[in-house]
């Protein structure tokens, strides 16, 4: 492909979050460490919440390496289809602990109390971070809600990060929800990326790659970049990977703006039949 040719040494754009490319942009860093800040302080529910794309399951692999495994024990759920009786079993089988999917409700939660406790005697702490979690039914978010009742006179034994899209702040007002949202201590939101910061962010993600030659994003490729992507990092990296395929398919070192149209073209990104006049939320774009 184009590594060897922009000289490489790997993929700067891949979709796949990867730790590795994390920019430490200020939108980002905020989150991650108000989260670690509230971890490292007992807190009980955190909530970050972020527009499709934003890089929420990058923050949430990103949070779960900063801890530190001699402090931590973490549990993963990046599945939100779960029932509650599923939510517990998951929950059990990341604790470490030899449980049965025929296990009632009630053995379950016996079973991770008394191993939370056992983790909590060792000034051990447990956290669950669940991804997606606006996809989780009512019946789950309230079974999870439950799993905070487990503590000792002096704290928690658990606590919980949410990463989610902005429709979870909405079904957060629904009446039957009005527990769960009062548990959430401390809140953070992603927002797309501003023009400065795309600018940044696709430079660090070049050099996390190798690339240490010419300028190859002009600005105004940015500028048309973040037209056309509001600045959602996997519509960025999106467009940049495939303007990259058609530099080195037309021979050119430095990505141009009729690069950038052919990508967006290619992609079908807007909302209408014209991608360049359009960007991703409808609105005009810079063409």
């Amino acid at each position: 492909m184009y590594l060897d040719y922009f000289g490489l040494e790997r993929f700067p754009f891949s979709l796949t979050p990867n730790t590795h490319f994390f920019a430490q942009l200020p939108r980002h860093k905020d989150c991650v460490e108000m989260a670690s800040t509230v971890l490292n302080d007992g807190e009980g529910f955190v909530k970050i919440t972020g527009e499709v794309g934003t890089g929420k399951t990058l923050l949430c692999r990103e949070l779960l390496n900063r801890l530190d495994p001699k402090k931590y024990y973490t549990a993963f759920i990046p599945n939100p289809y779960l029932s509650p009786q599923e939510l517990r079993y998951s929950l059990a089988h990341d604790l470490g602990l030899d449980v049965s999917r025929s296990d009632s409700d009630k053995g379950l939660l016996e079973i991770i109390y008394k191993r939370m406790t056992e983790l909590s005697q060792q000034n051990t702490g447990v956290v669950l971070v669940v991804d997606e979690v606006q996809a989780m039914s009512d019946e789950t978010l309230e079974a999870l809600r439950l799993l905070t009742n487990l503590e000792t006179e002096e704290k928690k034994l658990m606590q919980i990060v949410l990463f989610g899209q902005p429709e979870f702040d909405v079904r957060l007002n629904q009446y039957n929800l009005r527990q769960l949202k009062q548990r959430i201590t401390f809140s953070g939101k992603i927002l797309p990326l501003s023009l400065l910061e795309v600018q940044q962010y696709i430079q660090f993600r070049l050099t996390k790659a190798g690339y240490n030659g010419n300028l190859l994003f002009p600005d105004n490729v940015i500028k048309l970049i973040h037209a056309n992507t509001q600045g959602i990092p996997r519509l960025i990296n999106i467009i940049s990977h495939k303007a990259l395929m058609l530099a080195y398919g037309q021979n050119k070192r430095q990505i141009t703006k009729e690069l950038i149209k052919k990508a967006v073209i290619d992609t079908d990104i807007s909302t209408n039949n014209n991608p360049i006049k359009r960007n991703w939320f409808g609105r005009k774009a810079v063409s």
